[in-house]
């Protein structure tokens, strides 16, 4: 079954430079780019204040160092994505790096309505006998409903990939795979703020990374080398050796990494095997929860876990006010493809297919 696409896929490569290839973004999707910062209320209301006080100068200095000394290629993308919008560049800053700035603003003693509700996302993950699939709910803000596009682009290197991405922001901090059979999803976790470093390595220059990994073990070193801030969840997926592995880590390069098996997996936004202080958020857990009693034995019975909308305080498939899922990415190994829903997948409307070569 097909579904109506309202996703837009932007196609092009290979650029001279990293430069070039985020001012072809930036220029392509300047409406919707404009769009997000305009409405969204975390860098509205949070983000861009803090960017103007005396104490955030020391920390986006410390984030531009360090991640322009380690990933010039992505930080130039980063300024060809300002360039090609016309936004200023630190507004597209504010936006990469938001996991990283957020738990440096002081908190207010009011309870600010959006505050930790940036993005969660859930993943069921098996490899056995008779399937291997990921199946991962991108789930986010309000503030990016309509603001995400699906990029394909080619690079001078040969490597080319297709990535899942927020307005604004560098492919990918969601999903997506290359040409070398690699592919990831991701999922938040929530460091408690004494395990979290200052001006380390962002999340998404990581990801972007990962986007030319030329396998699983390549994308683990590259994850692994990071002098990350906070924490994050990586679900790595190499089609030509059919394994799927999670990677959990956190800040002074600590990494846990789980390999996929016959039992099936799901992770939603705490730690599983990486043990850290972290903050107990009920949505996760009850999502974990849920999933727990819900069958797991075809792919049909993952998109219907993926579904579920049962508990109505914490379903696991999101539909608002505050947190909402953008759509369904489904990786089969064994076809070698990713299938993108963007309705509740228990309906089985697809968006788009793509072969993962």
């Amino acid at each position: 079954m097909e579904a109506e696409k309202s996703l837009v896929i932007y196609e092009f490569g290979p650029c001279e430079d990293s430069y070039q290839i985020g001012f072809s973004i930036g220029n392509h999707f300047s409406n919707l780019i404009r769009s997000r910062l305009s409405t969204d209320s975390i860098f509205n209301h949070q983000l861009l204040p803090f960017s103007q006080t005396p104490q955030a100068q020391t920390l986006l200095s410390s984030l531009s160092n360090n991640n322009s000394t380690k990933f010039p290629n992505y930080w130039n993308e980063m300024r060809g994505i300002a360039n090609g919008s016309g936004v200023p560049f630190l507004h597209i800053m504010l936006l990469n790096f938001r996991k990283e700035i957020l738990p440096f603003i002081p908190k207010s003693s009011e309870k600010v309505e959006d505050e930790d509700t940036i993005d969660d996302c859930s993943d069921i993950l098996v490899v056995s006998d008779t399937m291997a699939v990921a199946a991962h709910n991108e789930d986010a803000n309000a503030a990016l409903v309509g603001h995400t596009y699906l990029i394909k682009a080619k690079l001078s290197n040969g490597t080319s990939y297709t990535a899942y991405t927020y307005a604004g922001e560098l492919p990918s901090c969601a999903f997506g795979f290359n040409n070398h059979g690699l592919a990831f999803t991701l999922n938040s976790v929530p460091p408690a703020d004494s395990e979290i470093v200052a001006g380390g390595i962002g999340r998404n220059f990581i990801s972007r990374d990962l986007l030319e990994a030329t396998s699983i073990e390549d994308a683990v070193t590259k994850i692994r080398s990071s002098q990350v801030s906070v924490g994050h969840s990586y679900n790595l997926i190499d089609v030509k050796l059919r394994k799927i592995s999670n990677i959990e880590t956190a800040s002074s390069q600590r990494i846990s990494v789980h390999e996929v098996g016959s039992t099936p997996f799901f992770h939603a936004n705490m730690y599983l095997h990486l043990q850290i202080n972290q903050v107990h958020d009920q949505n996760s857990k009850s999502r974990q929860n849920r999933a727990a009693l819900l069958p797991k034995k075809s792919k049909v019975d993952l998109l219907s876990l993926l579904g579920d909308t049962s508990d109505q305080e914490y379903p696991i498939y999101m539909q608002g006010p505050t947190l909402y899922t953008l759509c369904t990415a489904v990786i089969d190994l064994d076809e070698r493809t990713m299938t993108i829903i963007e309705s509740n997948p228990r309906k089985g409307a697809i968006s788009y297919v793509f072969t993962i070569a």
